[in-house]
Order: structure tokens, then sequence, then C-alpha cells
């Protein structure tokens, strides 16, 4: 015999986020600040210019490989992903100012 609980069960709402992973929107706009307030810095801003430098700025020529191209796209996504993540925060952050005013 099981007991059964009465309650109504809550249903948490979820949804897919930029890098295609589940969370709720809470989550996500955590994430999302914590992205723009990092890489919005200058400490911040500087690693990602470094990394924007060695990923997306860099043209692959006709000699490279599978796996290296694989690899280099993979590194690419990651960036784009900070990128987007900060344009979201910066967004976020937009719509709370003017609440707030």
């Amino acid at each position: 015999n099981y007991m059964r609980c009465s309650m109504a069960k809550k249903e948490v709402k979820t949804l897919i986020g930029l890098d295609g992973i589940e969370r709720t929107p809470e989550q996500e706009q955590t994430l999302n600040a914590v992205f723009n307030a990092l890489f919005k810095a200058e400490p911040g801003a500087t690693v990602l210019a470094y990394l924007k430098s060695i990923t997306i700025d860099t043209v692959a020529g006709p000699e490279i490989g599978n796996e290296q191209l694989r690899h280099i796209e993979g590194q690419r996504y990651i960036i784009g992903l900070i990128q987007r993540r900060m344009s979201k925060g910066k967004s976020q952050q937009k719509v709370e100012e003017s609440k707030d005013g």
C-alpha cells in the first residue's frame, strides 16, 4: 500500500536555454546577469577580447583537417554563447531599470 498525497503537485516552469539545456527562467536570468556583469567589467572584457582573437577572429586555411576544424568551431560556439548571454543580461538589466524608474 502506498500513501497518496492529496496535495496538487506544483509544476516548475522550465525553458530551453541558449545552450540547449533545460532550466527555470530564474536560472537563465541569473546566468545571463552573471555573464554580463563578469565580461562587461574591464578584466572580463580584456579576457573576452583575447578569446575572440584566438577563435572567432581566426581564419583557417584550406589545409585544415576535419578534427581541427571541429575543435575550432567548438571554441567559437563557446565565445558566441558568452556574447549571447551578455546581450541577454544587458537586455534584462534595462528591463529591470525601466521597472524601477
